[in-house]
């Protein structure tokens, strides 16, 4: 596991999207690694309307994952996309207070991207493992989005001919 998860890209691929309607949230939950004094936070960006996974770091809870999530979305969300958090500060110092929105849990807006978190967080006695088996889930995931997605178009456009 230990070569397979050090060659599992660290880079999300996502499809391309116009600028009019990006929405992203975004999130973070805490894991362990090899016992509780290893905390790490997993910091997820998922797209709103297609719920692609666009983003992630695993580190601590600093503003500086909070700039190394940022980072790690691709150039036309960090443009042109809203973006939806909860109220954490680390958000505040990082991303631009024009297209930067602090919801409560209670708006939906930041939901979707918890559950996912909870649901497939995973656990490791190593970090490089650990950050290894997120991505492996993100790759896995994101394909599982874009077939269904394509199903979709293709059923629509069938749809159109009828």
């Amino acid at each position: 596991m230990n070569a397979y998860y050090a060659e599992v890209p660290q880079q999300a691929e996502v499809a391309v999207k116009t600028t009019s309607r990006l929405v992203v949230q975004m999130d973070e939950l805490w894991s362990f690694v090899d016992g509780k004094g290893n905390k790490q936070w997993v910091w997820l960006v998922i797209d709103g309307e297609t719920r692609e996974i666009i983003g992630c770091h695993v580190g601590d809870h600093s503003a500086a994952s909070a700039q190394a999530l940022w980072d790690s979305l691709p150039r036309r969300y960090r443009q042109y996309a809203r973006i939806y958090t909860d109220y954490w500060a680390a958000y505040a110092c990082v991303l631009l207070s024009k297209r930067h929105f602090a919801v409560g849990k209670e708006s939906g807006l930041t939901n979707y991207i918890e559950r996912l978190v909870r649901q497939s967080l995973s656990f490791s006695k190593k970090l490089d493992n650990h950050i290894g088996a997120i991505w492996n889930f993100i790759h896995h995931y994101n394909q599982k989005i874009r077939e269904k997605l394509q199903r979709e178009q293709i059923a629509s456009f069938s749809l159109s001919f009828t």
